[in-house]
């Protein structure tokens, strides 16, 4: 380890910034935002440090840097393009033990400046050393796309409350315990939706249950139609927060490995032709695990309000009490749209867009058919590769266009998505030929034809 990671406090403490271009006025914004207070010296200056120093932000002092410029700094900063006087400031600061900063140019730093993700009181900094800026930049990238914009005000929420807790919950490690579940659970989640009302009810009711293990939460997340990366961020984070995964066969397993490597795995799909876990079943698995005190994510492929039902899962969990919260996922008919390049609406073509779910209940499929066969609406089937004869039937019988464009879709956004197309008469018996086993989404419609156009 070249640097050792310190965060220093800088409030009115003097520091010095030698050079005027944009470099320097970069440094000098991350000064002035820590507190300090800035001297600039420079024998010119952009608009930028020459307007800081107009508004009684900065002291500009315009000429050439001195060694006396660095008596009494904390801190000073070399960023002039004079390789030589960024050695004498360096040379300077080490006589004088002041930390010093020159501008790329690790070799003559005592202090380097990490790339910063700032979540007001949670800052995450990112180092090479000096050795790559550009990587610490992408690096700090990927770690602010996983964190929540409000988690600044969960470290306050907590803050507040620190001595309160520590009286109520005296014993060090049922405190820890008991800050554990309310960082990664309701209270959390609420504070960083928005919502501080609700945080706060669900960390009194944390507080209250302290002396036992509390209840903890279940998110019902929406994994999308297959592809991992179409997870969307706030799933990923409670995915890796789950102490209990349940998940089902339309749940790409790749998905599973974002999960922590001891949260328990829990298989609860139902294949076809098989009942698998019934769905009471599976709402009383959640109920149960999280009057337990644990953290629970229901997998559901798509979204789980789209042909999920989520809604009754969540009915059993607010009926029960259980604190959940739903995260939208990229329904299928979105992922297979985009990935055939099939806009599902069109000025011209459909101004809307129907979802219907072709699924047969004793043995035939029950839909309102005559509002389907609408020539200006795009119709798409989920679950239809059973009945698909039996719908390309009925829509045609109720006046739409056999010669309708129609294009199933299988194992959409995945690396083995098949796509087969065909004029609505014609679609089940090339996908009877096309031997194709599943999952599948058909899109009905005129705007098939631009998708098709474009592969």
């Amino acid at each position: 380890m070249d640097y050792l990671p310190l965060q220093i406090d800088l409030r009115g403490e003097d520091c010095l910034v030698v050079g005027g271009g944009a470099l320097a006025l970069r440094k000098i914004e991350l000064l002035l935002k820590a507190g300090a207070a800035v001297s600039v010296v420079a024998r010119a200056c952009c608009d930028g440090v020459r307007g800081l120093a107009q508004s009684g932000s900065v002291q500009l002092t315009e000429r050439g840097y001195r060694s006396t410029d660095s008596d009494g700094r904390r801190l000073v900063i070399a960023a002039t393009d004079d390789a030589a006087i960024n050695a004498q400031i360096y040379a300077d600061g080490q006589a004088r033990a002041i930390w010093v900063n020159t501008v790329d140019a690790p070799e003559l730093c005592s202090a380097i400046f990490p790339a910063i993700v700032d979540r007001g009181s949670v800052q995450v900094s990112v180092s090479t050393g000096g050795r790559s800026p550009t990587l610490a930049r992408i690096v700090r990238g990927w770690i602010e796309a996983r964190l929540p914009p409000r988690l600044g005000a969960l470290a306050d929420f907590a803050a507040e409350r620190r001595e309160r807790v520590a009286a109520a919950v005296p014993d060090l490690g049922r405190r820890r315990a008991f800050w554990e579940r309310v960082i990664n659970g309701p209270a959390a989640e609420r504070l960083m939706a928005g919502d501080a009302a609700r945080a706060e009810g669900a960390f009194e009711a944390a507080l209250a249950a302290s002396a036992g293990e509390g209840t903890g939460l279940v998110a019902l997340i929406g994994a999308g139609p297959g592809d991992p990366e179409l997870l969307t961020l706030k799933g990923l984070r409670l995915l890796q927060e789950a102490d209990a995964v349940l998940y089902d066969n339309l749940v790409n397993e790749r998905i599973l490995d974002f999960a922590r490597r001891d949260a328990e795995r829990i298989y609860v799909g139902k294949r076809r032709r098989y009942a698998g876990v019934r769905q009471a079943a599976i709402n009383e698995l959640l109920a149960e695990r999280a009057r337990a005190g644990q953290r629970v994510v229901r997998l559901k492929g798509g979204d789980p309000f789209i042909f999920g039902r989520g809604g009754e899962e969540v009915e059993t969990l607010a009926a029960q009490g259980i604190d959940c919260v739903v995260v939208p996922g990229i329904t299928a008919a979105l992922g297979a749209a985009s990935t055939a390049g099939i806009p599902l609406t069109h000025r011209d073509l459909a101004q809307s867009v129907r979802f219907v779910t072709g699924h047969r209940v004793n043995d035939q499929v029950n839909l309102d058919w005559p509002e389907l066969v609408n020539p200006h609406q795009t119709l798409v089937v989920y679950m239809g590769l059973l009945g698909l004869a039996e719908i390309v039937e009925k829509l045609i019988a109720q006046g739409m266009n056999p010669q309708t464009p129609a294009l199933l879709v299988e194992r959409a956004t995945l690396p083995e998505q098949r796509q087969i197309q065909a004029p609505l008469r014609d679609l089940p018996a090339a996908v009877e030929a096309a031997e194709v086993s599943g999952p599948t989404l058909i899109i009905i419609g005129e705007v098939v034809k631009l998708g098709i156009a474009q592969t």
